[in-house]
């Protein structure tokens, strides 16, 4: 399956969630078994020679494409939710999405010291979510070892907060 393959797997939603903003819906890449089954798979063939030892996304594509992501790699997978949705202590961070604000939790145990993490995202939109989790993963003392996405959104700049990190992404638009 081609770049062009996948890309035509992702459907445009106008003003969604708000007036203004066209969405990048991931649903038809994913309920097609071909298309998911590539995406994990160029996903995994960048982030193995980082040797991650978790790979770390967020509610809810995050989860989908994260949990795929970790099995292949044979890696542990850590969850960033919502406040409030996890059941142990927690540590958050609070980010600027282009249409407001929002902010995430992780497990204050769930990142060790020295932990090598992937940062997986289904989009990067401005780059606050995956700056959120970059800043709960070395506040916990882990080691960004990459910042993965299936989606970038080139003309938001997202790239630009995530300076320094070894930054992919399968589809650019």
């Amino acid at each position: 399956m081609s770049e062009l393959d996948l890309r035509s797997m992702v459907r445009d939603v106008p003003d969604f969630p708000k007036e203004g903003i066209v969405f990048k819906d991931l649903m038809p890449l994913i309920k097609d078994a071909a298309a998911f089954h590539e995406s994990i798979d160029l996903l995994a063939e960048w982030a193995r020679p980082r040797r991650p030892d978790a790979v770390l996304g967020a509610e809810a594509r995050g989860f989908i494409f994260g949990g795929a992501l970790a099995y292949v790699l044979g890696c542990g997978f850590v969850p960033a939710r919502k406040p409030g949705k996890l059941p142990w202590q927690t540590v958050d961070a609070t980010y600027e999405l282009e249409y407001g604000t929002d902010r995430l939790e992780m497990h204050a145990d769930a990142v060790g010291e020295g932990s090598r993490v992937i940062v997986l995202d289904d989009v990067l939109a401005t780059g606050g979510t995956a700056r959120a989790k970059i800043d709960l993963v070395e506040g916990l003392g882990g080691e960004v070892v990459g910042a993965l996405f299936v989606i970038e959104l080139a003309f938001l700049h997202g790239r630009e907060r995530l300076h320094g990190y070894d930054v992919h992404a399968l589809l650019t638009f």
